[in-house]
């Protein structure tokens, strides 16, 4: 069995936490993301304002996964 993607959608981050970013999504929407294993392993820097690449999951749209940082 395949593993399924994610929605793929742009967005910039409004708020950083210890653990995990606020993202405004194109559309308006706000959703709560973490940084994806390739950034966190070649040590990316994301910060407030800066635009990103959020994968949302099919089953919990307020929640995504950071996997590009533009």
């Amino acid at each position: 069995m395949a593993k399924e993607e994610g929605l793929q959608l742009a967005g910039v981050v409004k708020e950083a936490f210890r653990d995990g970013f606020l993202v405004e999504l194109e559309g308006g929407h706000i959703v709560t993301a973490y940084l994806g294993g390739k950034l966190r392993k070649n040590f990316i820097k994301v910060v407030e304002g800066d635009k990103v690449t959020v994968e949302l999951s099919q089953y919990d749209l307020g929640k995504g996964r950071i996997i590009y940082r533009k």
